[in-house]
Formats: C-alpha cells, structure tokens, sequence
C-alpha cells in the first residue's frame, strides 16, 4: 500500500465475528486509529471498547460523525441501511458479506457511496488472503476457461462446533448457506470466469444447496454450499480446467491476516479515488445473483 496518514476507524458490532476479527485487526493495523464501537446492545459495545481502549457510542451517527471510515461486522440487513447513513455523513465503508440480503438495500449503499464519494471494499476473505488473491488474479489473466466449481462445505450447524457463533448470528440459521457462504464461492468465481448469465438453484441434504451458473464468457461452473455438512466431511475446493489444464485454489492464512489486507485496500481507494475490485458495487451483484438463486429455489 502507498503510504498514508492513518484514518479513524469506527466499528459496528459486537458480536464473535467483529470481538475475533475486526476489532483487534482495527486495533493492530499501523494506519488505522480505532476511534469507537457502537452495538445494539450497549453493555456489549463497552466491553469490547474496553478491551481495545477505545470508546463505545451509544448513537451511531455520532460514531460516523467522529470516524474518517466504519468497518461493519452486523447482519446484512443491519449492515445496508447503516451503511448508507454512513456512506452520507462522508465515511469509507469497510463492508462485510454479504451487502445485504435485498437487491434494493445494496443497491441503495452503493448510491450513497457514489453521492458521497466515499470508497468502498467489502470483506470478502479469499479476495483479500494473500495466498487465494495472488492465485485469483493469476488465473483471471488466463483465457480460455471451459468450466469450474466452488465447494463450501461448512459444519456450523454441526454438534460440538462453534456453539458461541450460532447463537449471536440467528440470521444464518435463517439465510443458510446460500446467503453467508455463496458469497465467497461468487467472489473466486466472478472475476476469473465472467458475470453470471444465467443460473439454476436446487436444495441438497440440510442448507445445502447446488448452484449451476453460466457465465458471460462462454464458461460454466457449479458451486455447493453448506453449513450443515458432517464435521468430516467440512473443506473448501475451488477447481478451474480449461486449455491450460487444471487448477486447484490454494488456502492457508487467518481471517485477521485478510482484514489487514482489506483495509489496505480501502485506504489505497479512499486515497486514490480508484474503485476496488471488491466494492459496494460488486457486493451489489452478488446480493442480485444470490436473490436470483433465491427464487430459482423458490419455484
């Protein structure tokens, strides 16, 4: 990243996802000053305030008010409209996936964003992990794709798992998979084999469902997402063939490591004024496309 003054970061949410994450990488990053927290639940935002010495809001305009940029870890359909009230009191978004759950709610962010001027990157973790997003700008310079898949097989809901993460986030129990994982599986996805133009959805065992995409190049690809697989039989695989032969995603890295990386990239658009290739706008087009499998499931 081009050096930079340190911009002030605030952070909503208190939840395991911004207490793991975003909070002590906000409090670690060399050019972010981590300004406050704000959380719907007011005792939970001062304690996580507390232990990162910072300060917990209890309104989140004046948190937007005092922060140069906001990094949101709350469901997508708190996230949309806090996002746009942020977007318009002049804040960069720091932005979690997905967008929203509502074609019409990521679009209104992305609106804000553009009125404001202020940039965007949404935290879509193999889009910022060095190892994933070296191998996903290698392989969007390569032609000649014939097909691929995006494997996410998660055991959340599986018993003995991370008993803390569902009980504070209902909204995946109710989304599924399609909703929390489709959006990492369409970030490796998109920009190495094209938009989707066309899709068909089906359910599996559990949340499972099984997409088949057909993407604006001419390629096509599935993916399958889970939170409900066997503890056993949990990974992620993304496979791409075509003319140059068959290539396998590599994985490795902390969630924290890919949040420093993300917040990079914001500072580097916020200071440019050049779009990230992960921004309001893409997160957009992944909420249409997974709306689109919604109802592809619904009918």
């Amino acid at each position: 990243m081009t050096s930079t003054d340190a911009l002030r970061f605030g952070l909503v949410g208190t939840g395991p996802w911004a207490r793991r994450t975003y909070a002590p990488t906000l409090a670690a990053h060399p050019h972010a000053e981590f300004t406050g927290v704000w959380g719907r639940r007011p005792e939970a935002a001062a304690e996580l305030a507390a232990g990162h010495s910072t300060t917990a809001y209890d309104d989140v305009d004046a948190l937007f008010a005092a922060c140069d940029a906001v990094a949101f870890a709350v469901p997508p359909d708190v996230q949309a409209p806090l996002a746009a009230r942020a977007a318009a009191a002049g804040c960069h978004l720091l932005l979690d996936k997905p967008l929203a759950t509502e074609p019409d709610a990521a679009r209104a962010v992305v609106e804000a964003a553009d009125v404001a001027g202020v940039a965007s990157a949404v935290f879509c973790t193999m889009r910022y992990a060095p190892a994933t997003s070296a191998w996903i700008t290698e392989q969007a310079a390569v032609e000649g794709w014939f097909t691929g898949r995006a494997d996410w097989y998660g055991a959340l809901y599986t018993p003995g798992d991370d008993a803390d993460v569902r009980a504070s986030t209902p909204w995946r129990a109710e989304r599924g998979a399609l909703w929390d994982v489709g959006p990492h599986a369409l970030s490796v996805l998109l920009p190495i084999l094209g938009d989707v133009v066309a899709l068909t959805a089906r359910r599996g065992a559990g949340d499972t469902v099984h997409l088949i995409l057909g993407h604006e190049d001419g390629a096509s690809s599935t993916a399958t997402l889970s939170l409900t697989t066997p503890k056993a039989a949990g990974g992620v695989c993304v496979e791409l063939r075509g003319s140059a032969g068959v290539f396998t995603m590599p994985t490795g890295g902390t969630a924290q490591e890919a949040l420093a990386v993300a917040v990079d990239v914001l500072l580097e658009s916020a200071r440019t004024g050049v779009p990230s290739a992960c921004d309001a706008r893409f997160g957009l087009r992944i909420t249409e496309i997974l709306a689109a499998a919604q109802l592809s499931l619904e009918s």
